[in-house]
C-alpha cells in the first residue's frame, strides 16, 4: 500500500510559495486530518510502526512550523 504521509501536503505548499493570506487559510485536507487522527488513536494504543511513528513526528513538526508561520504572516497584512 503506497500511502501518502500526511505531513507532504504541508512541504508541497511551502516549496510552491504563497502569499500571507494563503499561509493563515491553509488547512490540511480531510484525507490528512484523517491520517493524522489515526495516527495519534494508535499511538495511544502502541501501534505504531517505526515508519509510521516518523511520520506523525514530522507531521507533528511540521503543525507547529505553520502555527508560528501563520503568526508572523499575519504581521504582513495590513492593520485593519
Amino acid at each position: 500500500m503506497n500511502t501518502i504521509k500526511a505531513y507532504e501536503e504541508v512541504v508541497d505548499f511551502i516549496a510552491a510559495g504563497t502569499t500571507p493570506q494563503n499561509v493563515i487559510a491553509f488547512r490540511p485536507s480531510e484525507a490528512a486530518q484523517a491520517r493524522v487522527e489515526d495516527l495519534l488513536s494508535r499511538e495511544k494504543e502502541g501501534e505504531l510502526s517505526p515508519a509510521e511513528k516518523s511520520e506523525l513526528d514530522h507531521y507533528l513538526q511540521l503543525e507547529h512550523l505553520m502555527r508560528l508561520a501563520k503568526a508572523r504572516a499575519r504581521d504582513f497584512l495590513p492593520n485593519e
